[in-house]
């Protein structure tokens, strides 16, 4: 079976637990090979995993996996949460957080910043477009950060390299 295909039956696996238990399917990651491989399952809920979450999880999938067999090999299974500064990846993300700190890296300097800044820390203060529609496709979507000294930057998601939020410690 083909890396992609093995991928494919995994997520429908988990899929079909995490979406029965009421969570959402944040990540799926199978690294190595042979007898080295780590299967990683990342999942979320509006009011955070708990470790009773983690647990059913990894004991359903486990024995969905061990029953389906489509992992060549041993594995070792991991399932977690995306972690207080976890990633913002889809719109959905942004607009979830809203109001919450982040921190902003774009591919490049937003058009007419004469300062060349494409790294933010702030607040999120608004989703527009796709976010707002629930849809995932970045390509329709902005935000905007308020930065601490009161400033607005608005941004297209498209242009995100990468984005999380930020923990007060």
């Amino acid at each position: 079976m083909k890396r992609g295909d093995i991928l494919t039956a995994i997520e429908g696996i988990t899929r079909s637990v995490t979406d029965a238990a009421g969570l959402e399917l944040f990540e799926i990651e199978l690294k190595g090979a042979g007898k080295n491989q780590l299967l990683r399952i990342v999942i979320d809920k509006p009011e955070g995993v708990t470790h009773g979450d983690c647990e059913h999880v990894s004991r359903s999938v486990s024995e969905r996996l061990d029953a389906s067999d489509p992992i060549p090999d041993t594995y070792q299974l991991e399932v977690s949460s995306p972690g207080v500064e976890r990633p913002l990846r889809s719109p959905r993300d942004w607009d979830r957080f809203r109001g919450k700190k982040a921190k902003v890296v774009l591919k490049a300097p937003l058009a007419g910043d004469p300062k060349g800044i494409k790294s933010f820390d702030g607040v999120i203060a608004e989703v527009t477009g796709a976010a707002v529609a629930g849809a995932d496709a970045v390509d329709s979507a902005a935000a905007t950060l308020e930065l601490p000294d009161g400033t607005r930057v608005n941004f297209p998601l498209e242009q995100v390299s990468r984005a999380n939020l930020k923990f007060e410690w």
